[in-house]
């Protein structure tokens, strides 16, 4: 991994996936604030007291995942805005996996870029990582995200029965795993 803290890939002419910097913590804020009800349905992460400050210390704690290569978000920019974040949630070097993450802003929705992004990062995982897994996971309901899973060609290994809170329940998550000699890029 890249330890000059840099990543910037061009997915196509409108696509692109950058490291989330300090200078992106507005932006990136102000996404989820326009957002908030919309995240909140698939996102157990997204917190009633979000502000700038909870934005900015998940930027200096991203970048010290990435520096350490544990993982790390980028987000995803469509015609020179930002739409949405994909990441690697953790990088498990002992066991060679990751799991894979991603939200879209509502009006992002429907264009591929989840796709396109997801399929980016399971390559990289798989050639520039040399990984061996990569996992997906998502609520059970989440009938958009568990498309993409699938439309990338991913097995769907399983549920696991209440596994996070939501705000005001558990819900089950469907896991879905990719092996590199698997993947068709």
């Amino acid at each position: 991994m890249n330890r000059n803290l840099e990543f910037n890939y061009r997915i196509d002419d409108e696509t692109e996936l950058r490291l989330i910097e300090q200078q992106d913590a507005e932006r990136l804020n102000s996404l989820i604030d326009r957002n908030h009800a919309h995240l909140k349905e698939h996102s157990a992460w997204l917190k009633e007291d979000h502000s700038i400050d909870n934005t900015r210390r998940f930027i200096n704690h991203n970048l010290e995942r990435f520096a350490d290569n544990e993982g790390f978000a980028i987000a995803i920019w469509y015609k020179g805005e930002m739409a949405g974040q994909i990441e690697y949630n953790y990088i498990d070097w002992a066991n060679r996996k990751t799991e894979i993450g991603f939200w879209l802003g509502a009006s992002y929705q429907g264009k591929g870029l989840a796709t396109r992004s997801s399929r980016f990062l399971v390559s990289y995982a798989f050639n520039e990582l040399k990984l061996n897994r990569v996992e997906m996971r998502c609520a059970v309901e989440n009938k958009k995200s568990r498309r993409i899973c699938e439309n990338l060609g991913f097995t769907k290994e399983g549920i696991v029965r209440q596994a996070a809170w939501f705000h005001d329940h558990f819900v089950d998550f469907v896991i879905y795993g990719m092996l590199a000699n698997d993947w068709r890029e």
